[in-house]
Protein backbone atom coordinates (compact mmCIF):
# COMPACT_ATOMS: atom_id res chain seq x y z
CA UNK A 1 0.00 0.00 0.00
CA UNK A 2 1.19 3.15 -0.69
CA UNK A 3 0.24 6.83 -0.28
CA UNK A 4 -0.64 9.40 -2.83
CA UNK A 5 1.62 10.71 -5.67
CA UNK A 6 2.24 14.52 -6.02
CA UNK A 7 0.54 16.23 -8.77
CA UNK A 8 1.87 17.14 -11.93
CA UNK A 9 0.62 19.91 -14.53
CA UNK A 10 0.26 17.74 -17.47
CA UNK A 11 -3.43 17.42 -18.34
CA UNK A 12 -4.67 13.84 -17.01
CA UNK A 13 -6.44 11.41 -19.14
CA UNK A 14 -9.25 9.28 -17.31
CA UNK A 15 -10.65 6.54 -18.88
CA UNK A 16 -14.23 5.16 -18.04
CA UNK A 17 -14.63 1.37 -18.49
CA UNK A 18 -18.38 -0.11 -18.44
CA UNK A 19 -20.12 -3.13 -17.45
CA UNK A 20 -22.49 -3.76 -20.41
CA UNK A 21 -26.47 -4.15 -19.55
CA UNK A 22 -26.51 -1.74 -16.68
CA UNK A 23 -29.61 0.32 -18.25
CA UNK A 24 -28.72 2.84 -15.02
CA UNK A 25 -25.24 3.86 -16.98
CA UNK A 26 -27.57 5.42 -19.76
CA UNK A 27 -28.35 8.26 -16.89
CA UNK A 28 -24.79 8.04 -15.29
CA UNK A 29 -22.47 8.60 -18.37
CA UNK A 30 -23.23 11.62 -19.63
CA UNK A 31 -23.39 13.92 -16.56
CA UNK A 32 -19.64 12.25 -15.55
CA UNK A 33 -18.55 13.08 -18.82
CA UNK A 34 -19.39 16.42 -18.61
CA UNK A 35 -18.63 16.59 -14.96
CA UNK A 36 -14.59 15.36 -16.28
CA UNK A 37 -13.79 17.85 -19.41
CA UNK A 38 -15.84 21.04 -17.31
CA UNK A 39 -12.19 19.69 -15.29
CA UNK A 40 -10.20 19.95 -17.92
CA UNK A 41 -9.78 15.92 -17.66
CA UNK A 42 -8.80 14.21 -21.62
CA UNK A 43 -11.98 11.25 -21.11
CA UNK A 44 -11.61 7.98 -23.49
CA UNK A 45 -14.25 5.48 -23.24
CA UNK A 46 -14.38 2.00 -23.94
CA UNK A 47 -16.81 0.83 -26.43
CA UNK A 48 -18.69 -0.66 -23.95
CA UNK A 49 -19.26 2.91 -22.00
CA UNK A 50 -20.03 4.50 -26.02
CA UNK A 51 -22.81 1.88 -26.33
CA UNK A 52 -24.91 3.88 -23.66
CA UNK A 53 -24.33 7.71 -25.16
CA UNK A 54 -22.55 9.37 -27.46
CA UNK A 55 -19.03 9.21 -26.12
CA UNK A 56 -16.64 12.26 -27.00
CA UNK A 57 -14.09 9.77 -27.52
CA UNK A 58 -13.77 5.95 -27.62
CA UNK A 59 -10.77 3.36 -27.72
CA UNK A 60 -11.73 -0.48 -27.30
CA UNK A 61 -10.61 -1.73 -23.85
CA UNK A 62 -7.76 -3.34 -25.73
CA UNK A 63 -5.95 -0.38 -26.60
CA UNK A 64 -6.95 1.89 -23.60
CA UNK A 65 -3.03 1.18 -22.27
CA UNK A 66 -1.60 3.10 -25.23
CA UNK A 67 -3.18 6.04 -24.25
CA UNK A 68 -1.24 6.27 -20.92
CA UNK A 69 -4.25 6.70 -18.42
CA UNK A 70 -3.80 8.33 -14.77
CA UNK A 71 -6.89 6.82 -13.88
CA UNK A 72 -9.48 4.36 -14.77
CA UNK A 73 -13.08 4.43 -13.29
CA UNK A 74 -14.67 1.19 -13.72
CA UNK A 75 -18.39 1.07 -13.20
CA UNK A 76 -19.93 -2.55 -13.29
CA UNK A 77 -18.63 -5.81 -10.55
CA UNK A 78 -15.68 -7.52 -10.11
CA UNK A 79 -15.48 -9.31 -13.36
CA UNK A 80 -15.17 -5.90 -15.19
CA UNK A 81 -12.67 -4.50 -12.85
CA UNK A 82 -10.72 -7.49 -13.51
CA UNK A 83 -11.24 -7.11 -17.67
CA UNK A 84 -10.19 -3.34 -16.74
CA UNK A 85 -7.19 -4.34 -15.25
CA UNK A 86 -5.36 -6.88 -17.43
CA UNK A 87 -5.99 -3.88 -20.08
CA UNK A 88 -4.46 -0.89 -18.28
CA UNK A 89 -2.17 -2.40 -15.74
CA UNK A 90 0.84 -2.22 -18.01
CA UNK A 91 0.39 1.70 -18.05
CA UNK A 92 0.90 2.17 -14.43
CA UNK A 93 -2.97 3.20 -14.42
CA UNK A 94 -4.92 4.00 -10.76
CA UNK A 95 -8.02 1.86 -10.94
CA UNK A 96 -11.68 3.06 -9.26
CA UNK A 97 -13.82 0.50 -8.98
CA UNK A 98 -17.65 1.53 -8.93
CA UNK A 99 -19.96 -1.30 -7.65
CA UNK A 100 -22.83 -1.34 -9.71
CA UNK A 101 -23.95 -5.27 -8.28
CA UNK A 102 -23.89 -7.22 -4.94
CA UNK A 103 -20.59 -8.37 -3.90
CA UNK A 104 -18.00 -6.94 -5.17
CA UNK A 105 -14.50 -7.64 -2.60
CA UNK A 106 -12.89 -4.91 -5.54
CA UNK A 107 -15.36 -2.95 -6.12
CA UNK A 108 -15.72 -1.31 -2.60
CA UNK A 109 -17.19 2.50 -3.98
CA UNK A 110 -21.26 2.80 -4.12
CA UNK A 111 -22.13 4.62 -6.65
CA UNK A 112 -23.80 7.06 -4.73
CA UNK A 113 -20.12 7.90 -3.95
CA UNK A 114 -18.74 8.60 -6.94
CA UNK A 115 -18.43 12.07 -7.06
CA UNK A 116 -17.44 12.81 -3.42
CA UNK A 117 -14.56 9.87 -4.55
CA UNK A 118 -13.29 12.03 -7.32
CA UNK A 119 -13.10 15.05 -5.67
CA UNK A 120 -11.02 13.38 -3.15
CA UNK A 121 -8.50 12.01 -5.98
CA UNK A 122 -8.55 15.31 -6.89
CA UNK A 123 -7.19 16.44 -3.55
CA UNK A 124 -4.71 13.12 -3.59
CA UNK A 125 -6.70 12.28 -0.24
CA UNK A 126 -6.40 8.13 -1.05
CA UNK A 127 -4.34 5.09 -1.16
CA UNK A 128 -3.38 2.58 -3.19
CA UNK A 129 -3.15 -1.21 -2.86
CA UNK A 130 -0.98 -2.57 -5.24
CA UNK A 131 -2.00 -6.12 -5.96
CA UNK A 132 0.62 -8.48 -7.43
CA UNK A 133 -0.52 -10.28 -10.94
CA UNK A 134 0.25 -13.10 -12.64
CA UNK A 135 1.86 -13.88 -15.87
CA UNK A 136 0.43 -17.45 -17.15
CA UNK A 137 2.04 -18.99 -20.49
CA UNK A 138 1.15 -22.26 -22.57
CA UNK A 139 4.27 -23.86 -23.41
CA UNK A 140 3.71 -26.39 -26.37
CA UNK A 141 6.35 -28.28 -28.10
CA UNK A 142 8.77 -26.02 -26.66
CA UNK A 143 7.15 -22.60 -27.44
CA UNK A 144 5.49 -20.28 -26.07
CA UNK A 145 1.83 -20.30 -27.97
CA UNK A 146 -0.40 -17.93 -24.99
CA UNK A 147 1.03 -15.55 -22.63
CA UNK A 148 -1.91 -13.55 -20.63
CA UNK A 149 -1.90 -11.75 -17.36
CA UNK A 150 -3.93 -12.41 -14.11
CA UNK A 151 -4.94 -10.68 -11.25
CA UNK A 152 -6.96 -13.48 -9.60
CA UNK A 153 -5.86 -16.83 -10.87
CA UNK A 154 -4.61 -18.96 -13.33
CA UNK A 155 -6.85 -21.79 -13.71
CA UNK A 156 -5.82 -25.62 -15.53
CA UNK A 157 -9.23 -27.48 -15.61
CA UNK A 158 -11.15 -30.44 -17.23
CA UNK A 159 -12.59 -29.83 -20.47
CA UNK A 160 -16.39 -30.62 -21.25
CA UNK A 161 -15.86 -34.41 -20.56
CA UNK A 162 -16.29 -35.16 -16.77
CA UNK A 163 -13.10 -37.29 -15.84
CA UNK A 164 -10.50 -36.43 -14.04
CA UNK A 165 -7.70 -34.70 -15.13
CA UNK A 166 -4.20 -35.88 -14.54
CA UNK A 167 -1.66 -32.95 -13.37
CA UNK A 168 2.05 -32.46 -12.47
CA UNK A 169 2.94 -29.76 -10.37
CA UNK A 170 6.76 -28.38 -9.82
CA UNK A 171 7.82 -25.60 -8.46
CA UNK A 172 11.16 -24.07 -9.30
CA UNK A 173 11.80 -27.14 -11.51
CA UNK A 174 11.17 -29.13 -8.17
CA UNK A 175 8.80 -31.92 -8.36
CA UNK A 176 5.94 -30.94 -6.24
CA UNK A 177 2.89 -33.52 -6.96
CA UNK A 178 1.11 -35.67 -9.31
CA UNK A 179 -2.79 -34.99 -9.06
CA UNK A 180 -5.85 -36.13 -10.47
CA UNK A 181 -8.21 -33.59 -9.89
CA UNK A 182 -11.34 -31.07 -11.36
CA UNK A 183 -8.98 -28.22 -12.14
CA UNK A 184 -5.36 -26.69 -10.46
CA UNK A 185 -5.65 -22.98 -9.01
CA UNK A 186 -2.69 -21.01 -9.51
CA UNK A 187 -4.24 -17.46 -7.32
CA UNK A 188 -2.83 -14.81 -5.86
CA UNK A 189 -3.76 -12.89 -3.25
CA UNK A 190 -6.25 -10.98 -4.53
CA UNK A 191 -7.79 -14.20 -6.00
CA UNK A 192 -7.36 -16.11 -2.65
CA UNK A 193 -11.24 -14.94 -2.09
CA UNK A 194 -12.43 -15.98 -5.39
CA UNK A 195 -12.27 -19.87 -6.79
CA UNK A 196 -9.32 -20.73 -4.67
CA UNK A 197 -11.60 -20.04 -1.52
CA UNK A 198 -14.74 -21.74 -2.87
CA UNK A 199 -12.07 -25.39 -2.92
CA UNK A 200 -10.51 -24.97 0.43
CA UNK A 201 -7.94 -22.43 0.23
CA UNK A 202 -6.65 -19.82 2.83
CA UNK A 203 -7.67 -16.49 2.57
CA UNK A 204 -4.49 -14.34 2.16
CA UNK A 205 -4.22 -10.70 2.50
CA UNK A 206 -3.28 -8.60 -0.49
CA UNK A 207 -0.09 -7.14 0.59
CA UNK A 208 1.36 -11.26 1.12
CA UNK A 209 3.83 -12.02 -1.35
CA UNK A 210 2.75 -15.53 -1.97
CA UNK A 211 0.92 -17.71 -4.18
CA UNK A 212 -1.89 -20.32 -3.57
CA UNK A 213 -1.75 -23.84 -5.51
CA UNK A 214 -4.96 -25.15 -4.73
CA UNK A 215 -6.42 -28.59 -6.53
CA UNK A 216 -9.97 -28.82 -7.32
CA UNK A 217 -11.78 -31.59 -5.91
CA UNK A 218 -8.62 -34.27 -6.11
CA UNK A 219 -8.82 -37.81 -6.18
CA UNK A 220 -6.86 -38.08 -3.33
CA UNK A 221 -7.52 -36.89 -0.25
CA UNK A 222 -4.18 -35.76 1.64
CA UNK A 223 -3.90 -33.50 -1.52
CA UNK A 224 -4.82 -29.63 0.24
CA UNK A 225 -3.68 -26.52 -0.61
CA UNK A 226 0.12 -25.16 -0.86
CA UNK A 227 1.64 -21.49 -0.06
CA UNK A 228 4.61 -20.43 -1.81
CA UNK A 229 6.63 -17.28 -2.54
CA UNK A 230 5.44 -15.27 -5.39
CA UNK A 231 8.96 -15.21 -6.67
CA UNK A 232 9.19 -18.64 -7.79
CA UNK A 233 8.07 -20.32 -10.56
CA UNK A 234 5.51 -22.91 -10.89
CA UNK A 235 4.59 -25.11 -13.95
CA UNK A 236 1.63 -27.46 -14.42
CA UNK A 237 2.45 -30.18 -16.76
CA UNK A 238 -0.84 -31.69 -18.27
CA UNK A 239 -0.95 -35.38 -18.90
CA UNK A 240 -4.70 -35.96 -20.42
CA UNK A 241 -4.33 -38.00 -23.04
CA UNK A 242 -6.45 -37.80 -25.55
CA UNK A 243 -8.81 -35.22 -23.72
CA UNK A 244 -8.57 -31.66 -23.60
CA UNK A 245 -8.12 -29.59 -21.08
CA UNK A 246 -8.48 -25.92 -20.78
CA UNK A 247 -6.98 -23.10 -19.28
CA UNK A 248 -8.59 -19.87 -18.24
CA UNK A 249 -7.27 -16.39 -17.15
CA UNK A 250 -9.49 -14.63 -14.05
CA UNK A 251 -11.85 -17.13 -15.74
CA UNK A 252 -12.64 -14.67 -18.64
CA UNK A 253 -9.97 -15.92 -21.44
CA UNK A 254 -9.34 -18.83 -21.69
CA UNK A 255 -7.69 -21.78 -24.26
CA UNK A 256 -7.80 -25.64 -25.05
CA UNK A 257 -5.03 -27.68 -23.56
CA UNK A 258 -4.01 -30.47 -25.64
CA UNK A 259 -1.68 -33.35 -23.35
CA UNK A 260 2.06 -32.40 -23.14
CA UNK A 261 1.50 -28.83 -22.33
CA UNK A 262 2.93 -27.09 -19.99
CA UNK A 263 1.45 -24.13 -17.71
CA UNK A 264 3.88 -22.03 -16.99
CA UNK A 265 3.20 -19.08 -13.99
CA UNK A 266 5.28 -16.39 -12.82
CA UNK A 267 4.88 -13.13 -11.14
CA UNK A 268 4.24 -10.22 -13.21
CA UNK A 269 6.33 -7.48 -13.22
CA UNK A 270 3.28 -5.29 -13.56
CA UNK A 271 0.55 -4.72 -10.63
CA UNK A 272 -2.66 -3.65 -9.94
CA UNK A 273 -2.57 -0.21 -8.53
CA UNK A 274 -6.55 0.02 -7.03
CA UNK A 275 -7.78 2.81 -4.77
CA UNK A 276 -8.93 3.02 -1.63
CA UNK A 277 -10.54 5.58 0.57
CA UNK A 278 -11.76 3.89 3.86
CA UNK A 279 -12.31 -0.10 4.09
CA UNK A 280 -9.67 -2.18 5.21
CA UNK A 281 -9.18 -5.60 3.84
CA UNK A 282 -10.70 -7.25 7.23
CA UNK A 283 -13.53 -4.63 7.54
CA UNK A 284 -14.44 -5.95 3.18
CA UNK A 285 -14.26 -9.50 4.46
CA UNK A 286 -16.56 -8.70 7.75
CA UNK A 287 -18.92 -6.95 5.24
CA UNK A 288 -18.66 -9.67 2.09
CA UNK A 289 -18.71 -12.40 3.88
CA UNK A 290 -20.76 -11.55 7.23
CA UNK A 291 -18.14 -12.29 9.71
CA UNK A 292 -18.72 -11.09 12.70
CA UNK A 293 -22.22 -11.00 12.52
CA UNK A 294 -24.57 -11.86 15.63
Amino acid sequence: MSQAPQSSDRQKVIAVISKPDRPELCEVLPPLEKWLLERNYSVVMDEESAAYFSATTVIPRGQLAERAPDLALVLGGDGTLLSATRAVAKAGTLILGVNLGTLGFMTELALADLYPALEAIEKQKYLVDSRSMLEGLLIRDGETVVTHPALKEVVVSKGAIARLNHFELFVDAEFVSSYRADALIIATPTGSTAYSLGAGGPILNPDVDAFVLTPVSPHGLTHRPVVVRDTVEIEIHVKTGKEEAYLSFDGQVGTPVRDGDIVRCVKSEHCARLLRFHKTFFEVLATKLKWGER
